[in-house]
């Protein structure tokens, strides 16, 4: 089982992140965090790799009902969303599967939810 969803997209960085933030937005969800990784790393070892940023996004109803089922479930929150900058007007966008990031919890009401939240984070990757 793979642990995300990925899709390569034409766009600039910049406008993915736009874009990713709109759609998460539409349907609930707001970005708790903006990471961006590439420029940390640069600052902390001085290093360069291709621009990198993690969205960390929650849908508000969504965490409340998982953390209803498991009080320690914060320990994987939030929705991690990846954009990475493939080549010039290329950038691929990736976010966890809640499935695979839940599997490791015996907890089938949380699973019902993770399922849930996995179809429309796949909406989110597939429509871009």
């Amino acid at each position: 089982m793979s642990y995300h969803f990925s899709k390569t997209i034409d766009r600039s960085f910049d406008q993915a992140i736009d874009d990713v933030t709109a759609a998460l937005q539409g349907i609930g969800f707001g970005i708790l965090c903006t990471i961006p990784v590439s420029e940390k790393l640069k600052g902390a070892l001085d290093v360069d790799i291709p621009r990198y940023t993690i969205l960390g996004a929650c849908n508000p109803a969504f965490a409340y009902k998982a953390l209803q089922c498991e009080n320690k479930i914060g320990v994987m929150l939030p929705c991690n969303f990846v954009i990475q900058q493939k080549e010039e007007g290329k950038v691929e966008v990736s976010a966890v599967d809640p499935i695979a990031s839940m599997s490791a919890i015996e907890n089938a009401d949380l699973g019902a939810i993770a399922g849930e939240v996995r179809d429309i984070i796949k909406g989110v990757i597939d429509k871009l």
